[in-house]
């Protein structure tokens, strides 16, 4: 018995079984259709609830949707928001975000802002690829989310509609932030 194990171990070392045991599981896989993308050349589909980058949306009519609540600051986690707002001096009890700036390398893409954001003017968009050599070019300032909001607003109603935040057709622009008629008519009676 001890010479016949022996005598199995020579050959085995003789004619390398092991090293054909791994080859045949690298042939059966060389005739696999490859699952890898060729990254920079093929892009994937991105569903459109995706959480890429964040950017501020206007109205149709190009004004800003922001009212400078302060509540996607409240809301993140990471505490990578700053929204300064200020009160609008041609229409009085109205604010507006005079600065907002999102630090990308802190975010975790939680989408929290944009679900506590009460007039839809933060969304998430498909833009994922963020590399940089220099990490100060990843702090977005109003401009910027607004530039971004611009490029792919599509993108950006999509993700809404897919998280139910709005909703499509001609309804959803009569979602508006608006003071109440008491307050407005208050404030003109006083004047």
């Amino acid at each position: 018995m001890n010479n016949t194990m022996t005598s199995k171990k020579f050959f085995n070392a003789v004619l390398f079984r092991e090293i054909w045991e791994a080859m045949k599981v690298t042939f059966r896989h060389m005739f696999h259709k490859p699952m890898t993308f060729q990254y920079p050349r093929e892009k994937r589909t991105i569903p459109d609830a995706h959480r890429g980058a964040l950017c501020l949306l206007r109205y149709d009519d190009g004004k800003e949707r922001c009212v400078g609540c302060d509540l996607c600051e409240a809301a993140c986690p990471s505490r990578c928001i700053k929204v300064i707002s200020e009160e609008d001096k041609s229409l009085p009890l109205e604010r507006y975000a005079s600065e907002f700036f999102i630090d990308i390398t802190k975010c975790v893409f939680c989408g929290y802002c944009v679900e506590a954001c009460p007039v839809n003017a933060l969304a998430m968009t498909k833009m994922y690829e963020f590399s940089t050599h220099d990490k100060r070019t990843l702090l977005f300032d109003k401009d910027r989310l607004y530039d971004i909001g611009d490029r792919h607003l599509a993108d950006a109603k999509k993700y809404l509609y897919a998280h139910n935040l709005e909703t499509e057709g001609d309804e959803s622009r009569a979602y508006r932030y608006h003071f109440p008629d008491s307050i407005k008519t208050v404030q003109s009676s006083t004047e």
